[in-house]
């Protein structure tokens, strides 16, 4: 598929770089409403096709998420004001997001609306390509419906007009209607399960029912939660790639594992997210750190947390004998990044990427290494893919069903959670066998979650549906251990003070500007 994008990213980019303001107040673009596009360009539909596919999470949006969690702290713009609480009907990122989902569904309705006027296209492929457009609309009103609540949902051209008069269909409908369309195209079965060469990347039959499980899962409908992960378990022949750290490796971005990822293409299309994670010395201007929350929650090797008795946790050496994931997530003392000529790049700890040292360096102790792509070209420029879905999180949706449907056992934890802490280098049986009664499962899947998820665009959704961010987001967040006592909590400094209101902040606020645009559009609650 990064072929077949390299032709087209270009047009698409700037397609949605110049309807990115306004996404419900635009006309159809001219070159989708001239019919000599769609009538005499036989190659019409598979632009149009691949021009959905730019709009994706990119891997700013997928980064930058956990910056509104425990998990991570922006020092300044993307999503800083919603980890603290701070932020209002005008706050850019809201704006941003909710205007690049219009935009993509804008897309998906072009191309659905016009693709039967493209002369000769075999009716195999123009019903692969119906199915595709309508999953990838249906992953927009997934991430819309999450953050606002009830949203327009809209399947067809809309004249400028008509957008400033339309109003939100109320979240269950929005929740009916996106389940009805992946129902829809997983019974058709015209969606392949897997690609190869130039369509690798494409939405597949898979790709299409993990969402839907997502959905079910924002639901609480465990039910159907378990049945569609156990199918996708049972008959997709999708496995776990056998290296965690390996996973988010430019050369392995294809690999059995990855089930949905935004495309990215060295030169054609690129990102330079690095340049927000990584220390001084490197290049770096670190701008989202790691939070003490997030480094606590990686278990010890043999499966107990780090407070817990008999863990063997040592304050005086505390990356010692920890989950093998949070060296591949998380830069430490005695971490390091590595070289595609096989060495090594260590942070200066006791230099210039040291705490407290600049403005540039880490605002929390802590560096991220998830992402790092060491095949980056000058100005920390990096193709690699950010990873939207990937079978571990289907393992962890079944896991969570079974927990929340009282049915989890042995069975089912040596199907999930055992193979996935197997893949990240845990070998000790207390933290490979089924818990011992009186274990707390819920909490256990939970955790897992986040340690196998993080920086991955999860956390956030996790804690709203779990109905705990006003537990996870409120007082002071920390960094790293000084010892000091001005400015710290038991030693360990003080980040920022954040704030969640519960009768709030569940829902972002529709945009102003928006609202500005079309009275029609309400407000949620207590904006």
């Amino acid at each position: 598929m990064k072929k077949v994008y390299s032709i087209f990213i270009i047009i698409g980019g700037i397609l949605l770089s110049a309807s990115a303001c306004v996404p419900l107040d635009t006309a159809p673009y001219d070159r989708d409403s001239d019919l000599s596009f769609w009538q005499n360009d036989p190659d019409a539909a598979i632009s149009a096709l691949n021009t959905c596919y730019v709009s994706l999470t990119d891997m700013y949006g997928l980064v930058y998420s956990d910056g509104m969690t425990d998990n991570a702290y922006v020092k300044g713009g993307q999503t800083k004001s919603i980890g603290n609480g701070t932020y209002g009907t005008s706050e850019g990122y809201v704006e941003s997001l909710w205007a690049g989902h219009y935009s993509g569904i804008r897309d998906c309705n072009e191309l659905l609306a016009n693709i039967n006027k493209v002369p000769s296209l075999d009716e195999g492929l123009k019903a692969r390509y119906i199915a595709e457009a309508r999953t990838l609309r249906a992953w927009h009103y997934y991430d819309l419906y999450t953050r606002f609540g009830g949203v327009p949902y809209i399947t067809g051209l809309i004249s400028i007009a008509e957008s400033r008069t339309i109003t939100r269909t109320p979240v269950e409908q929005v929740v009916s209607k996106i389940i009805a369309e992946l129902e829809e195209v997983i019974e058709s079965e015209v969606l392949p399960g897997s690609y190869s060469g130039e369509d690798r990347g494409r939405i597949t039959q898979w790709t299409a029912m993990a969402i839907l499980a997502k959905v079910y899962l924002f639901e609480g409908n465990f039910g159907k939660v378990r049945d569609i992960t156990a199918q996708i378990m049972r008959d997709s022949g999708i496995s776990l790639f056998p290296s965690y750290s390996g996973l988010f490796e430019i050369d392995n971005e294809f690999c059995s594992e990855i089930m949905l990822s935004s495309q990215y293409l060295p030169v054609f299309k690129e990102h330079n997210i690095m340049y927000n994670l990584i220390p001084p010395s490197m290049g770096g201007y670190t701008n989202i750190a790691p939070l003490k929350s997030l480094v606590d929650s990686y278990i010890m090797l043999n499966g107990k947390a780090i407070g817990e008795d008999g863990s063997g946790y040592d304050e005086e050496n505390p990356w010692e004998g920890r989950d093998p994931r949070m060296a591949a997530t998380i830069m430490y003392p005695g971490n390091s990044y590595p070289l595609r000529n096989g060495g090594t790049a260590v942070p200066l700890w006791d230099g210039s990427d040291a705490y407290n040292y600049s403005s540039d360096v880490t605002p929390t102790g802590y560096y991220i290494r998830k992402w790092w792509d060491n095949t980056y070209r000058l100005t920390l420029l990096s193709g690699l893919n950010p990873i939207l879905i990937r079978y571990a999180d289907i393992l962890l949706m079944n896991a969570e069903a079974h927990v929340e449907l009282g049915t989890m056992d042995s069975n089912v934890w040596n199907a999930t959670i055992r193979p996935i802490r197997q893949r990240a280098g845990f070998t000790q049986a207390a933290a490979l066998d089924f818990p011992s009664a009186g274990a707390d499962l819920k909490e256990t899947v939970r955790n897992e979650r986040r340690c196998e998820l993080a920086f991955e665009g999860s956390r956030r959704n996790d804690i709203i549906r779990w109905r705990i961010a006003e537990e996870v987001l409120n007082g002071w967040c920390h960094g790293l251990y000084t010892g000091e006592a001005v400015g710290t909590d038991g030693g360990f400094v003080r980040i920022e003070l954040r704030q969640f209101d519960a009768n709030k902040h569940y829902l972002w606020p529709i945009p102003q500007k928006e609202r500005d645009l079309n009275k029609n559009l309400e407000q949620n609650p207590n904006w």
